[in-house]
C-alpha cells in the first residue's frame, strides 16, 4: 500500500490518500499538482510536511522506478545498451548477470536491433522506450511515471500498458492527459488546484467528472 499522510509541499495538500497494487493514473489540469505528487512519491522531492510511504518505507529507502515527459535530459550514457544497464551497474550486479538482464528487456521494449545506437539519435518515442527499459530493469516495487506516454502514438501506448501489467510491479503511478488511457487504470486520481477532488475507479470518477468543466469531450459523447 502506498499511504500517504497530511501532506503538503508548495502548492500541493493532501490529508489522506491510499493506493493499492496496480495501475493508477493521476489526471488534472496542467498545473493542478501532478508531476509534483508523482515527484514526491517516486523520492525525488521530499515533503514540507506529512509523509508518503510505500510499504512503510519512504520512497528514497524503497526501489522505484521513474520515467519524466522528457527523459533523454537524465540519460547518463552514450549508447542504448548502457542507458538501459546502467541502474543495475549502480548497483554493483555481476557483469553476466547485466548483459543476460539487458538482453532480455531490450527484447521485451523491441530495441535489440538500437541496441548499439547513440542514444542521442533516436526519436522522441525510441527514448521512452530506452528509459522505461532502464527503469524496469531492476524490477522496482514502484513505477513512476510523469506523462511519458505524451511522445508516443496510440499502438506504443498499448503494448507498453501490457508490458508493464505483465512486469509484475506492484505499484504503477503515472500522470497522463490520455483520457483512453486513464480508462484503463485500476485506479484513478483526479487533481484540481493541488488538492485531491476525486479518487476512485475510472468508471466513479469520470461519473463525478461529468458536471466539471475538465470532463473531456470525447467521454461526454460516449455519454
Amino acid at each position: 500500500m502506498i499511504r500517504i499522510e497530511n501532506l503538503s509541499y508548495r502548492s500541493l495538500a493532501i490529508e489522506t490518500l491510499s493506493i493499492g497494487t496496480g495501475v493508477t493514473s493521476v489526471i488534472g489540469a496542467n498545473g493542478s499538482g501532478k508531476t509534483t505528487l508523482l515527484k514526491l512519491c517516486a523520492g525525488i522531492t521530499v515533503p514540507d510536511t506529512g509523509s508518503v510511504l510505500i510499504d512503510n518505507r519512504e520512497p528514497r529507502k524503497s526501489d522505484i522506478g521513474w520515467v519524466n515527459e522528457f527523459p533523454d535530459r537524465n540519460f547518463l550514457f552514450d549508447t542504448v545498451s548502457d542507458e538501459i544497464a546502467s541502474t543495475l551497474r549502480f548497483q554493483h550486479i555481476s557483469p553476466g548477470d547485466i548483459c543476460r538482464r539487458t538482453e532480455e528487456i531490450q527484447n521485451r521494449f523491441g530495441l535489440a536491433r538500437l541496441s548499439a545506437r547513440m542514444v542521442r539519435e533516436l526519436s522522441g518515442g525510441e527514448k521512452v522506450l530506452v528509459a522505461l527499459a532502464a527503469a524496469m530493469i531492476q524490477d522496482p516495487r514502484a513505477l513512476v511515471l510523469d506523462e511519458c506516454d505524451s511522445h508516443l502514438d496510440a499502438c506504443s501506448i498499448q503494448a507498453i500498458d501490457r508490458i508493464i501489467r505483465q512486469s509484475g510491479i506492484p505499484f504503477v503511478l503515472r500522470s497522463t492527459q490520455d483520457m483512453e488511457l486513464a480508462s484503463l487504470s485500476d485506479h484513478l486520481v483526479f487533481l484540481e488546484k493541488g488538492r485531491i477532488l476525486f479518487s476512485g475507479t475510472p468508471e466513479s470518477v469520470f461519473a463525478r467528472l461529468a458536471d466539471t468543466a475538465f470532463y473531456p469531450l470525447s467521454w461526454k459523447c460516449r455519454a
